[in-house]
């Protein structure tokens, strides 16, 4: 993009400069509709539903009506005290306007939030940055966690952000600057960690200024609410005492780890307190000296995160903190430089569940996420500095040589098309278990969210392909299921072992073998396999479809879960999490097609090409015997294999290590092959 800006404005850069304004005004597009999809939401819910948190503190039998303590209501308050002074002035407005009011005002908080952290980037940034930064970054901040839940449930957490962003970067004269921080302080008390930012990266007054603002709103809130303000302060020391449950997963602080890990009393707190100290000692230090090697937007990302590890309570619409450390800049090679913004991204708008699966060993780090995020952002992260070389221009990521992309005007094909030497293991475990997250979220959606919710469309459906297979003469499962059920005792074993161990192993473990040993090929065959995926959830939607074993009165043994009740169905511990109408097409021969295949084709050894026509053949035998799918399921399922392959090749080309000789020849001379590269990559962006 450059190299772009000092063509001038003929030529390509014309064209370059149209297609710039184009995916500009999309992205302002996209964050348009992802706000109005956020005010929808809001306003779509009944009232009793929406808003809780807000109707709690200011509606007709609120918090803030109540004539004694803030604090010693059934619904308690948990703000400060200055908090309640500031909201009580508009209780009875907001009592008349609870909805409308209060959600657009906080979509224009969302949207101020945006522009003033986009603006904020830490220079230089290219012209294409300045002009895409603002709208993903509102994109980003309504699709995080913390936004949504605020806008739901109607809180305030919003507003010290903004507030100290304004400080930071907005607001001229450091007494003004200090003024915006000490109120944020006000509503959100260990918000006062930016004084010692400001401080000690020489801007002593908006230091001085922020102490003194905080104390002087402290000081009207006692004067105004004595009561109040000693329980707060000086009984729940703080705040610390007010959460009805610290211990729920919701409370994303150390503190609230320490007692989810069962740890309580006198020992809880002084190791809170220590490990408070360290990382508040740490945290500063990093943003400190990240602020005086002028990325201050990133030392007030890390100084938000230290403030959400050390306060007591940090609820989920407080994390906002988090979000804006994806400005730092992270990793020497270029295949890297996407991993942090990527974990944070995830983490901070995806459900923890999806992001890991629901496994007793991995619940420390589950429940934990958003606050591992957190510390690592404040005291782990080696974020690189601008004076570094690496800051602007990382390690290169080595290329395979350059092929063609087939179909040249489709926009994400430059990307496709490289294939680096060996992806980015974080990003690919990532990318597989929030993939996998989506395959099961559709599956189950495919018949409404329930087993049952599909049954007669299902039920009907598989009546249609036993009828064509009857026609076709390829009905031969009832007659492969009862013979190797009452028969062949040792291959309806085998059968069964081989049904529910091999599904998932198999793919994994060829997965698993091509990023370690042939890297240039992994993704050609994870983007194949990644597209029949995608391909056969449309078919799960499309066209529900009950199993051989589901159907009743066709005499079907399920020999794997045993003789069914059709209403009620039980196939173990996951018939609560699986869609068992998902039948067509058969992904179990479908993933095993396409094990076979990249076996087939990338292997050298003839016995392995013959592994790898075995797996496919045993799994459909395994299938038909089980009574879990269709002839025609594995059909369905070679089609969408076929089809991944064959959008790969489309839209990626061929294979990295299919290069015509011509390009091998120009390789055999430096000069040239490295002109030919450039062309091959100037193409490919074209």
């Amino acid at each position: 993009m450059a190299n772009v800006e000092h063509r001038g404005p003929a030529g390509p850069a014309g064209a370059v400069s149209g297609r710039t304004s184009a995916l500009r005004a999309g992205l302002w597009l996209i964050a348009a509709v992802l706000a109005v999809r956020q005010l929808v939401a809001v306003l779509s819910t009944p009232r009793g539903e929406r808003l809780t948190d807000l109707e709690t503190w200011i509606g007709p039998q609120g918090v803030l009506h109540v004539k004694d303590s803030l604090y010693d209501a059934p619904d308690r308050f948990t703000g400060t005290p200055f908090s309640g002074l500031v909201l009580k002035p508009f209780s009875r407005a907001a009592e008349q306007a609870l909805g409308w009011g209060w959600t657009f005002g906080s979509l224009a908080l969302v949207v101020a939030l945006g522009l003033v952290a986009a603006r904020a980037l830490p220079q230089p940034v290219s012209r294409r940055t300045s002009l895409f930064a603002a709208p993903v970054a509102i994109s980003l901040l309504m699709l995080s966690l913390p936004v949504r839940n605020a806008f739901t449930t109607g809180q305030t957490s919003i507003i010290p952000v903004l507030l100290v962003l304004l400080g930071c970067f907005a607001v001229r004269g450091e007494r003004a600057s200090g003024v915006c921080v000490g109120v944020a302080a006000a509503l959100q008390p260990t918000v006062l960690l930016f004084a010692p930012l400001l401080w000690f990266t020489g801007r002593r007054r908006a230091a001085v200024s922020s102490a003194v603002t905080f104390a002087a709103a402290t000081a009207l809130a006692w004067a105004a609410m004595p009561h109040d303000s000693w329980t707060y302060w000086v009984h729940h020391l703080a705040g610390a005492g007010l959460a009805t449950h610290p211990a729920a997963n919701a409370n994303q602080s150390l503190h609230g780890m320490l007692l989810r890990f069962g740890l309580e009393g006198p020992l809880e707190i002084a190791l809170f307190a220590l490990l408070a100290v360290t990382v508040a000692v740490l945290g500063l230090r990093r943003a400190v000296t990240y602020a005086r090697d002028g990325q201050l937007l990133l030392a007030v990302a890390i100084t938000g995160c230290v403030a959400v590890a050390v306060s007591p309570t940090t609820w989920q619409h407080q994390l906002l903190w988090v979000l804006l450390a994806v400005v730092g800049r992270v990793g020497k090679r270029a295949s890297d430089r996407y991993m942090w913004p990527v974990l944070v991204v995830l983490a901070l708008t995806l459900p923890a569940t999806m992001m890991l699966p629901n496994m007793t060993f991995l619940e420390p780090v589950r429940d934990n996420i958003v606050l591992i995020a957190a510390l690592a952002a404040a005291c782990v992260v080696p974020f690189l500095f601008r004076t570094s070389p690496l800051y602007a221009t990382p390690v290169p990521t080595e290329y395979a040589a350059p092929v063609p992309a087939r179909w040249s005007w489709v926009p994400l094909v430059p990307v496709w098309r490289r294939v680096v030497a060996r992806p980015n293991l974080i990003l690919e475990l990532l990318l597989i278990r929030v993939g996998y997250s989506a395959y099961q979220q559709v599956r189950l959606a495919a018949t409404g969210g329930t087993i049952s919710g599909g049954r007669a469309t299902a039920e009907a459906h598989g009546r249609q392909v036993h009828s064509i297979e009857r026609f076709l003469h390829l009905d031969i499962e009832h007659w492969v299921n009862h013979t190797v059920f009452h028969h062949a005792a040792w291959l309806k074993d085998f059968f069964n072992f081989y049904y529910t161990s091999f599904h998932f192993v198999v793919p994994l473990s060829v997965l698993g073998f091509l990023y370690l040993r042939r890297p240039a090929d992994y993704r050609w065959a994870r983007s194949a396999l990644g597209f029949a995926t995608l391909l056969a959830l449309i078919g799960f939607w499309a066209y529900p479809l009950a199993p051989p074993r589901l159907m009743p009165g066709l005499g079907f043994i399920d020999t794997v879960h045993g003789v069914q009740d059709f209403s009620k169905p039980n196939y173990g511990t996951l018939t609560q999490l699986t869609n068992q109408y998902a039948a067509m097409p058969s992904l179990h021969f479908g993933w095993s097609l396409w094990c076979g295949v990249v076996i087939v084709v990338l292997s050298r050894r003839w016995w392995i090409k013959a592994l790898g026509l075995v797996h496919p053949l045993c799994t459909v035998s395994a299938i038909v015997a089980t009574g879990n799918h269709w002839i025609l399921d594995a059909v369905g399922g070679a089609t969408v294999v076929g089809a991944g392959f064959f959008l790969t090749y489309a839209l990626q080309g061929p294979r990295a290590r299919t290069v015509p000789d011509e390009t091998r020849k120009t390789d055999a001379d430096p000069a040239r092959a490295v002109d030919g590269a450039v062309a091959g990559r100037a193409a490919g962006s074209g």
